[in-house]
């Protein structure tokens, strides 16, 4: 674990978050995610954390095996079809991390994920954490369009606003 690290993490946490996604950008993403879901019978959420504090920081926990936590805790996984996506957003490290839930994650496969991710990635490198965010959304929402099309109304089963942690 690198001091430089540490240091990102314990000197910024939430205000980052508010800073890069004021209400306007909370709103336009939640826009976004109920947008994408009138296309696909497919859940999304987006959640973003400014720091991690605690044991995960004194733990070196990776942003992956972090996003795989909040995976569980938000219980994305609990889809009725296993469709799950969570798109989570590590502000202190600047990393962006995809987890599909296994029904979804099998018909498109971690090349598409990571690539999505280098995408909204390069935008946040540029300031546009709201642009960023909602192209990410928006490409997400395109592959389950394509795996998991919209098949009449059918439950909401997670919120669309985004997380913040």
């Amino acid at each position: 674990m690198g001091i430089g690290r540490i240091g990102k993490h314990l000197l910024g946490h939430r205000w980052r978050v508010r800073k890069h996604f004021p209400p306007e950008a909370m709103a336009a993403i939640e826009q976004a995610i109920r947008a994408g879901e009138t296309s696909h019978s497919g859940q999304v959420v987006f959640a973003v954390e400014g720091a991690l504090d605690g044991i995960p920081l004194f733990r070196d926990q990776p942003a992956r095996e972090r996003a795989l936590d909040v995976f569980a805790h938000l219980k994305i996984w609990d889809t009725a079809h296993n469709n799950g996506v969570l798109i989570y957003l590590l502000l202190a490290d600047s990393d962006v991390e995809i987890v599909a839930d296994r029904g979804i994650h099998a018909r498109v496969g971690a090349a598409v994920w990571k690539t999505i991710c280098a995408a909204m990635e390069a935008e946040f490198k540029q300031g546009r954490f709201e642009v960023g965010v909602v192209k990410g959304i928006e490409a997400v929402s395109r592959r389950l369009a394509e795996h998991f099309p919209k098949q009449g109304p059918g439950p909401n089963e997670l919120p669309d606003a985004p997380v913040v942690i």
